[in-house]
């Protein structure tokens, strides 16, 4: 932290992609240096054709090699390369992975050397990313094993916390992660960040069934009886936890507005009802990790990339959600030094 302010890393994502749209739409922002110390990982280069794309030519910044020329007052680019990158708009490419692949590299490191203090992604193709060598299904595997965590996908806005069980992986391979011991797991991560990130002192959780209608007592699928209400019934007896819920009456009859935080179990089952309620002004958090990383709740969106249309509002949201997370840390930490010495009330004697 420069300045009491929080230094927040920026990863460029995809080239070729809306990402750097995003990106320059939001540090173009008044008051953003206010705030925090925005340090894009990308280069000149890259930064120079973008503002020239987008006829953003007021948009200034202040270059640098190395993170220690961080200018407190000003939007920093950190070159990562000095190539002339081939930027085709719209269109996947393994030249665009490897760019991408690199800016992320270069911010983690960044992030675990204590050099930034908080990581905010934009969005990458999976697929560009692995031909670039990236051997992640995505964002959140990656950073949970260079930061040595467990990571939980939380996907956050002003009224909704959704979790999931699983996250990138098979739908034909759901069913072997869903046991009480990971479900129990996840429940804890879940209320742990609730608490700490987002400083919320008694969470209430709800947990939703695998199968439709939640089993239905197991006439449709076991896994219910079996594993999830056991799990729940455990957890219980330290924290507030509900369930399960079937997903769809769950959403449909808004049960979401009475808790702070839910458990789906499986990744599209979280996040198509998450995207429905809050897409645009939605973040992606990694919890379950020492370090804060959070991203925008949509893709490279190719479709709509160079067209000067993208909403920044997701990736402005993933700034503040960090910088609020950081704080929220910060905050717990401070209230929970030194606690005073528990000492009996000793009565007096008449």
């Amino acid at each position: 932290m420069l300045d009491n302010k929080i230094v927040v890393g920026i990863s460029q994502g995809d080239v070729n992609g809306i990402g750097l749209e995003i990106i320059i739409k939001t540090l173009s922002e008044p008051g953003i240096t206010d705030i925090c110390i925005p340090v894009l990982f990308s280069s000149q280069k890259t930064i120079s054709h973008y503002r020239k794309l987008l006829q953003l030519d007021e948009f200034n910044y202040h270059p640098i090699k190395d993170i220690s020329q961080i200018n407190s007052k000003k939007v920093n680019v950190l070159n990562c390369y000095d190539e002339e990158v081939t930027i085709e708009l719209g269109n996947p490419s393994a030249s665009a992975g490897k760019y991408a692949k690199l800016s992320l590299e270069q911010a983690s490191h960044a992030l675990l050397s204590h050099k930034i203090d908080v990581i905010v992604t934009a969005p990458i193709h999976k697929h560009n990313m692995k031909e670039a060598g990236f051997n992640y299904p995505g964002h959140t595997e990656f950073f949970g094993e260079k930061m040595k965590g467990t990571p939980l996908m939380l996907l956050c806005s002003d009224s909704l916390r959704v979790a999931v069980l699983t996250g990138h992986i098979p739908i034909n391979s759901i069913s072997q992660y869903i046991t009480k011991d990971i479900i129990l797991n996840k429940i804890h991560q879940l209320h742990h960040s609730l608490v700490q990130d987002f400083g919320i002192r008694k969470p209430k959780i709800a947990v939703l069934g695998l199968n439709p209608h939640a089993g239905e007592n197991g006439v449709i699928g076991n896994e219910e009886q079996t594993q999830i209400i056991p799990a729940i019934h455990t957890a219980k007896e330290n924290m507030m936890v509900f369930g399960p819920y079937s997903a769809d009456g769950f959403f449909g009859n808004n049960l979401q507005s009475q808790f702070d935080g839910v458990l789906a179990m499986y990744h599209d089952q979280g996040l198509i009802p998450f995207k429905t309620i809050a897409f645009g002004g939605g973040v992606n958090y990694t919890a379950g990790l020492n370090y804060i990383r959070t991203s925008p709740d949509h893709g490279t969106a190719y479709d709509i990339a160079g067209k000067n249309i993208a909403d920044a509002t997701s990736f402005k949201q993933a700034i503040y959600t960090a910088i609020d997370i950081y704080r929220n840390r910060a905050l717990l930490h401070e209230i929970s030094a030194n606690p005073l010495a528990f000492s009996p009330i000793k009565k007096e004697r008449g």
